[in-house]
């Protein structure tokens, strides 16, 4: 449904027939954390993350999933392979 108090008109996953079903009643403005987020909007009070309606909850526990402005590395370990089993595991295959 569409959204009648700070975003009117964008489609809102929260709002439904007896108006903004999210606990406080309406989005909340963004957070520090927030800043440079593709997700954020203006809505008419201030603002808000297109995403989620009370973004200071997502960052409470470390980083946002939503958050499009951060990136995340992954460390791949590399795995040491004994030279000697590689050979014997390519010697093994070579066989018919």
């Amino acid at each position: 449904m569409q959204c009648q108090t700070v975003l009117p008109g964008t489609e809102c996953t929260f709002w439904g027939k007896q108006g903004c079903i999210f606990p406080d009643g309406s989005c909340q403005v963004i957070v520090e954390n927030c800043e440079g987020c593709e997700r954020i909007v203006t809505g008419s009070i201030g603002q808000v993350c297109s995403a989620y309606p009370a973004p200071a909850k997502k960052w409470a526990n470390g980083l946002c999933n939503f958050a499009s402005h951060v990136k995340v590395d992954i460390k791949v370990e590399e795995t040491r392979v004994n030279p000697l089993k590689a050979s014997k595991k390519a010697a093994g295959s070579k066989k018919k």
